[in-house]
């Protein structure tokens, strides 16, 4: 068993100590579902990337700014978001954490 709130202690804090204001890890791994625990402090980001398949972010504490071509989305603690299919970026407005929980292989189609 996961004591989220002992996780994102250990995540906000080691976030706080990291030059770059991030820390991140796997909650949970199986098959193609993936939870991973993220913490930004207040004014870091992650850069813009590729959406999986299927994700969502779930804000434990915080606030955090998902930016895209389809628009900025802002979410705060308690919050869900289904994240977009377009690349997008997330910025921390305050010292944050979030699951990002991801399907890897679902709607996987063939090109060429």
């Amino acid at each position: 068993m996961i004591d989220l709130a002992e996780l994102a202690t250990k995540h906000l804090d080691a976030a706080r100590s990291d030059q770059h204001g991030r820390s991140a890890g796997i909650v949970a791994h199986d098959g193609e579902l993936r939870q991973t625990v993220i913490a930004l402090t207040a004014g870091s980001s992650l850069g813009e990337h590729n959406s999986p398949n299927a994700a969502t972010l779930q804000v434990w504490q915080g606030r955090v700014r998902v930016e895209s071509p389809e628009g900025d989305v802002e979410a705060g603690t308690g919050h869900l978001w289904v994240l977009t299919h377009e690349r997008h970026s997330v910025h921390a407005l305050e010292d944050s954490v979030f699951l990002l929980t991801t399907l890897t292989g679902v709607g996987r189609s063939s090109h060429g």
